[in-house]
């Protein structure tokens, strides 16, 4: 993480929680497995503190392929309990978070016939990737047929179809033309996945006034039942007491877990770096669907159509997470070799990339296991030798974070001597809430909730769901004025502000809006939001200049741009 090299007023919020000092349960680490498992608690009424040395969902999080899927190659692995769990859970997002999660349909090139067959039973028993070898379409006719009885769930997707050469390349004109098949089934893509957490967020602390939650806010030490936190924002340090702590700090719960005294060796991340492409070729070729398939390396890779834009990802290699993960122009040059493997004609060059990522799986240490085959499941530690039980989650992944979040939850229940009254299953998430699912009812739900929002509706509908009506009734309460070449406005930039957390000026570039993603981050950008956000959180000129140098920084170093340095007059 680039570090602030600023200081600010000491936030209302946390003031009043440094006041207090007393919390039932501390959770620690703020993606989407720590936010789950806060909001799961705040609906049982338990007081629940959530802290996060970044933003909310900035970190692992942050770095996803953007997908919400059933894991169809974890099959191999064996690891049959967690695509029933996973093909359910997405099965169940789709109808709770259908403004973020929604069907995706994905077709896979097939090669050969054959192949894999003597190798697959090999790479199941043993779980080493041995030499890499492409499956063919009997092993993946097996895979998906298995998947499938893993989806019944009243049809939410369609079942998987196989075509020949001749019907696949009239599906899709671009792909290679020596492929023997195409497989198509139906996962689901995940268009905005820190809005999607922050969602399941803002439902947690609405839910109970003692579910508090601040961003920036790091845990550095502990003393018995006390755990020091330094606020990153005023540099303000203060402990609070709890009767358990929870370090869902992913990639870096070892890390978390050394700064509180104790050693532990769970984690074993991998790295994963994706590109974004405006390539309107590319785009077409696609058709709208997910080309997912394995490289000659034995690598799963994707190329998938996003907010008009193409991602590409991803990889699977073994990371520090004392260092941060970047995109490197070797992993760069893979992803054009896999894209020329799948669409040969099409040419891709390096000044079509406007945004890449780059983040750490949370996985359990692998010691000698290929770093594809680690499982993908999750597992709860608890340590009860202390003052107060610190519970560590090893694992876990976006699509079940739900049904995470109720079983540690659960654990953490069992521990305070609290039992559940509300379960998340079914419940609808945030904007997710009466979303209009078909272009009538969305046309009707406009016209009601967004009325004169005019070509902003979609934007609006499409960033907040349902939760775009109370935006657009705050937007028109005031003057307002359009920003970043109208994604965004000065009343809902104000809005963000004050029901979004936002703390500085990266928070709204890279993960209330997609403007970095889709490659409109550039320096007059930042400098326009600086501008606009100076006033609304205090800033002085000194403040403005270090947010747009920090956020500039952080895009080029961590994100592959290139925007200079504002010129000094």
């Amino acid at each position: 993480m680039i570090e602030s090299t600023h200081s600010s007023a000491e936030r209302d919020v946390v003031r009043a929680v440094r006041e207090s000092g007393r919390t039932s349960v501390l959770i620690i680490g703020a993606g989407i497995n720590g936010i789950s498992t806060f909001r799961d608690l705040a609906l049982q009424g338990v007081d629940v503190l959530l802290v996060e040395r970044g933003d909310f969902a900035s970190g692992a999080s942050a770095a996803s392929s953007h997908m919400i899927h059933g894991g169809i190659r974890y099959l191999e692995n064996g690891e049959f309990r967690l695509v029933r769990e996973s093909v359910q859970e997405r099965n169940g997002l789709l109808k709770i978070a259908p403004h973020y999660v929604k069907p995706l349909q994905t077709t896979i090139p097939i090669y050969s016939t054959f192949s894999g067959i003597l190798s697959a039973p090999l790479r199941f028993l043993t779980h080493k990737s041995g030499k890499p070898q492409e499956r063919g379409a009997f092993l993946i006719k097996v895979g998906l047929t298995i998947y499938d009885t893993f989806s019944r769930d009243g049809g939410s997707v369609p079942r998987h179809r196989f075509l020949g050469r001749r019907k696949a390349l009239a599906d899709l004109p671009s792909l290679d033309p020596k492929i023997k098949y195409t497989a198509t089934y139906y996962d689901a893509s995940m268009h905005d996945p820190e809005r999607l957490a922050l969602d399941v967020l803002q439902d947690g602390r609405a839910a109970h006034p003692g579910a508090i939650a601040l961003n920036y806010v790091e845990a550095i030490g502990r003393d018995g039942d006390k755990v020091l936190l330094r606020d990153r924002e005023s540099g303000t340090e203060f402990t609070v007491a709890s009767d358990v702590v929870v370090n869902t700090s992913g990639p870096w719960t070892d890390l978390t877990n050394e700064a509180l005294g104790e050693t532990t060796r769970f984690m074993g991340g991998t790295k994963g770096s994706h590109i974004v492409l405006d390539h309107p070729e590319l785009l077409d070729a696609t058709r709208g669907r997910e080309i997912f398939f394995e490289h000659s390396d034995g690598r799963i890779v994707l190329i998938y159509p996003l907010k008009g834009r193409v991602l590409v990802g991803t990889t699977d290699i073994d990371a520090d997470p004392r260092e941060a993960p970047v995109c490197t122009q070797e992993e760069i040059d893979y992803f054009f070799d896999l894209i020329h493997h799948v669409f040969p004609q099409i040419s891709v060059t390096r000044d079509q990339i406007v945004y890449n990522f780059s983040g750490i799986r949370p996985l359990p240490r692998h010691e000698d296991t290929a770093p594809g085959f680690v499982s993908r499941d999750y597992r709860i530690e608890v340590d009860d030798k202390g003052a107060v039980p610190l519970v560590s989650l090893v694992g876990g992944k976006w699509t079940t974070f739900r049904a995470l979040g109720e079983s540690l939850s659960n654990v953490v229940l069992g521990l305070i001597e609290r039992t559940r009254t509300v379960s998340t299953a079914g419940r609808a998430i945030g904007g997710g809430r009466d979303f209009p699912r078909t272009e009538k009812a969305r046309r009707i739900w406009i016209q009601e909730n967004l009325p004169g929002a005019g070509v902003r509706a979609n934007r609006l509908l499409a960033r907040y769901g349902t939760r775009a009506a109370d935006v657009w009734e705050y937007i028109e309460q005031g003057p307002d004025a359009p920003l970043a070449g109208g994604d965004l406005s000065t009343r809902e930039l104000e809005w963000m502000v004050h029901n979004e957390m936002v703390a500085r000026l990266e928070d709204v570039v890279l993960r209330r809006t997609s403007i970095a993603f889709v490659g409109d981050a550039d320096a007059e950008v930042l400098d326009e939001l600086a501008d606009a956000l100076a006033p609304l959180l205090g800033w002085d000129r000194t403040r403005h200049d270090a947010e747009i140098e920090q956020t500039r920084l952080l895009l080029n170093e961590r994100h592959g741009l290139d925007i200079p340095s504002p010129a000094r007059g």
